[in-house]
């Protein structure tokens, strides 16, 4: 007993010394990171041509965003092209890879309505968090990072170093409507 004891009283005696010798980190925020002086979605958008539209209704008993403290928290949306439509079937058998990455840079077009919507002005974006994109593909696409960059690779241009994120690109077996993706983000508010 003595000696369990003895174990024990070194155990917690190492455990605080080694504790007291690591520094604790704070994780950065984007938001308190700002070394970006000419950032500025607004014109970036009119600089690449992209006009953005009222956000589509939910079709369901949901809302486009959720926000809760500085993180906005967006449905998924697909891709609706201007005129109503939605680019439909599945990446690999009915669309190519490149209309796959297509149908994810409009669905990206689309929830950039939903954040100008939301926020009034797409300069408040303090980063793109996390994306994940869900492409309607067969069980043996395997390609579906190729689709979902083209969601990523719009947000990057976008919002610069600020619309690099963490992502998921994931197959599904279909998705509503028989659209091409469908895709969530999650997004850091500044202000």
């Amino acid at each position: 007993m003595r000696h369990t004891f003895s174990l024990l009283i070194l155990f917690v005696l190492v455990a605080c010394h080694t504790s007291a010798d690591q520094k604790e980190v704070e994780p950065e925020s984007a938001s308190e990171n700002r070394t970006d002086e000419d950032y500025d979605p607004e014109a970036k958008l009119r600089e690449l041509g992209i006009t953005l539209n009222a956000p589509s209704t939910p079709m369901a008993n949901y809302v486009n965003a959720v926000r809760t403290g500085n993180l906005l928290y967006l449905s998924g949306k697909g891709p609706a092209k201007a005129d109503g439509t939605n680019i439909t079937g599945k990446v690999g058998i009915d669309l190519t890879i490149e209309e796959g990455y297509e149908a994810a840079r409009i669905t990206a077009i689309n929830q950039l309505s939903v954040l100008k919507a939301e926020l009034g002005n797409l300069n408040k974006v303090g980063r793109i968090v996390k994306v994940k994109g869900m492409v309607n593909c067969p069980p043996d696409f395997t390609d579906q990072p190729k689709v979902v960059n083209g969601y990523s690779d719009l947000m990057v241009a976008v919002f610069g170093e600020r619309g690099k994120h963490a992502r998921a690109a994931v197959g599904m077996g279909s998705l509503p409507g028989n659209i091409a993706i469908e895709v969530d983000m999650v997004v850091e508010v500044a202000d």
